[in-house]
């Protein structure tokens, strides 16, 4: 991740939207952030989520969807306006429940849960920043994926504290339910098989 040099400007939407449309950039706390391809392990593992995930949540008919980067998650703050927010991502998957959210090129709201895939350039971000901004927005269930240890970091909201508790930790031969929807689990075997 590369950031922009010119640290004293806060940038929002409305600047992401004029950014160059073939790179890909995120904004955390109006700071932009230039994203690297992803490593075709990345992606395979991506691919095999968002599969797992897809299947289930139309076997049990839900009325949930899910996504898989690219895609402008804009995350509200003290209810700022779209087009103000600071804070842009592109998770590599988020399940939405309230549609009423999405427009363009992905969704102004807060998602239910989101999986981010980490490499070491991106490892850092995804355990503080978004971390913290995902926590502090209400996300109920984040996850971050850690290709290289085969590992699975599950934070899940507090319903009553509004914080992440201590995370839980899965590996390569295990099966996750989902906290934040019923009826919902994904086996890591397969998926990091994919990368084998």
């Amino acid at each position: 991740m590369m950031t922009i040099p010119d640290s004293d400007k806060i940038y929002t939407y409305s600047d992401y939207l004029n950014f160059p449309e073939n790179e890909r950039w995120e904004i955390i706390d109006g700071v932009p952030y230039m994203l690297s391809a992803p490593s075709w392990e990345h992606q395979a593992i991506s691919g095999e989520l968002y599969a797992q995930l897809h299947s289930q949540l139309k076997a049990v008919r839900s009325s949930c969807m899910v996504f898989a980067s690219p895609f402008d998650l804009r995350l509200p703050y003290k209810n700022e306006k779209d087009e103000n927010t600071t804070f842009v991502s592109q998770p590599d998957i988020l399940i939405i429940c309230n549609k009423t959210g999405l427009k363009g090129t992905g969704f102004y709201g807060v998602p239910i849960f989101i999986i981010e895939i980490s490499s070491p350039s991106t490892v850092k971000i995804d355990k503080t920043k978004k971390l913290d901004k995902y926590e502090k927005s209400g996300v109920k269930e984040y996850w971050i994926v850690e290709p290289e240890s085969k590992t699975v970091s599950v934070f899940v909201l507090h319903p009553d504290y509004k914080i992440y508790g201590k995370p839980e930790y899965y590996f390569e031969n295990d099966k996750i339910r989902l906290k934040s929807l019923e009826n919902v689990e994904i086996d890591l075997d397969v998926v990091f098989d994919s990368v084998k």
